[in-house]
C-alpha cells in the first residue's frame, strides 16, 4: 500500500504551469484545495474564486495572492477549469447560470457537490460539458483527503489527469468507472471521518470511566487511531492481518475483540454504512433533478 502521495507530481508541475483554476464557492474545501495546489507550486495568479460572501473572499485574499469576485460568470470567462464548490442544494441554478460560458469556451469542470450525478450536472450545463464528480473528505483540510472521482465521456485523458492533479494535492485521489459506485464512496470515505471521530469519542470516555484523566485519554485515544491508520497505511497487510498480529491468543486485546464481535460490531458498521449509501441517493433525488 501507498504510504503517502508525491508531493509535487510532473503532472501537477506540468498542470500549474499552464492552467487557469476558478472556484465557483470559496468554502472550507475550496480553500483546502487552494492551500494544497500553491503549496505543490501552483501559480497563485492562475487561481480565480468567486463567493457570495465579501467577508469569505477577504479572508480568502489575505491568505493567497488570488484573484477573488463576487460574480461566478467573471471568475469563470476564459478559464481552463471550474471547480464546482457549492452546496448541492444551490448547485442547480450556479451551474445554469454558468451553461452560456460551459456551452462556448468547453472548461472542464469538477464538481465537489456531494450526491449530484454527473447526467444531472450535464442537464444544467450543456450535453458537450466535460464533467468529473467527484466525492472528496474533510481530511483534504489537513492535505490528508482521500477523494473519488468520476469523469464522463466528454473528458479527455489530459483533463483527466488535471483533474486528478487538483485532487491529489489534498491527498490521495483514486478513479471509479461506475458512478453508481458514488454513492458508496459517500458511504465510505465521504462520511467515513465521522465514524472514526466517534470512535475515539467512545474509547476516550471508556478511557475515563475506567479512572484515566480526560487528557489523558484524550490524547492516547487519538494517537493509538493516528499510530493505527499509519502501521496499516505503511504495512504491505491488509487489516485483518494486522488485526490478527496485534491480537495475542488469551490477551487483553482478543477478549476487547470478542465482545465487539458478540455485540454485532460488523454487522452494525454495514448497516450504517448502507444507511448512508441509501441517503446519498435519497439527495441525489432531491437536488440532482435534471429538469
Amino acid at each position: 500500500m501507498v504510504a503517502c502521495r508525491t508531493r509535487v507530481s510532473s503532472c501537477i508541475v506540468k498542470t500549474m504551469n499552464n492552467t487557469t483554476l476558478t472556484f465557483i464557492g470559496g468554502g472550507n474545501m475550496a480553500c483546502s484545495l487552494i492551500g494544497g495546489l500553491i503549496a505543490d507550486g501552483w501559480d497563485p495568479a492562475r487561481i480565480r474564486v468567486a463567493d457570495t460572501s465579501t467577508r469569505r473572499l477577504q479572508q480568502l485574499s489575505e491568505r493567497f495572492p488570488i484573484t477573488t469576485t463576487t460574480s461566478n460568470s467573471d471568475a469563470a470567462d476564459h478559464t481552463d477549469v471550474i471547480v464546482l464548490a457549492v452546496k448541492p442544494q444551490i448547485i442547480k441554478p450556479v451551474a445554469q447560470e454558468l451553461a452560456s460560458i460551459v456551452s462556448q469556451q468547453q472548461p472542464l469542470v469538477i464538481s465537489i457537490a456531494a450526491g449530484i450525478p454527473a447526467s444531472a450536472l450535464g442537464n444544467w450545463l450543456g450535453k458537450s460539458a466535460a464533467i468529473v464528480r467527484t466525492m472528496p473528505n474533510t481530511p483534504a483540510m489537513v492535505q490528508s483527503g482521500a477523494t473519488a472521482l468520476y469523469a464522463n465521456a466528454g473528458v479527455s485523458e489530459d483533463q483527466r489527469s488535471t483533474a486528478e492533479s487538483i485532487l491529489r494535492a489534498v491527498g490521495i485521489a483514486i478513479w471509479v468507472e461506475d458512478e453508481a459506485q458514488m454513492d458508496a464512496v459517500t458511504a465510505l470515505s465521504g462520511s467515513g471521518p465521522a465514524y472514526f471521530f466517534l470512535f475515539m469519542e467512545a474509547l476516550q470516555a471508556a478511557g475515563q470511566e475506567l479512572g484515566l484523566p480526560e487528557n489523558t485519554a484524550q490524547l492516547l485515544a487519538l494517537q493509538t487511531a493516528f499510530g493505527a491508520a499509519k502501521i496499516a497505511l505503511e504495512s504491505n497487510e491488509d487489516a485483518a492481518t494486522l488485526r490478527r498480529q496485534v491480537t495475542s491468543p488469551g490477551g487483553t486485546t482478543e477478549h476487547a475483540i470478542r465482545t465487539f464481535q458478540e455485540g454485532g460490531f460488523e454487522a452494525l458498521v454495514s448497516k450504517a454504512l448502507l444507511a448512508a449509501a441509501n441517503r446519498s441517493r435519497e439527495l441525489a433525488a432531491e437536488f440532482g433533478n435534471e429538469s
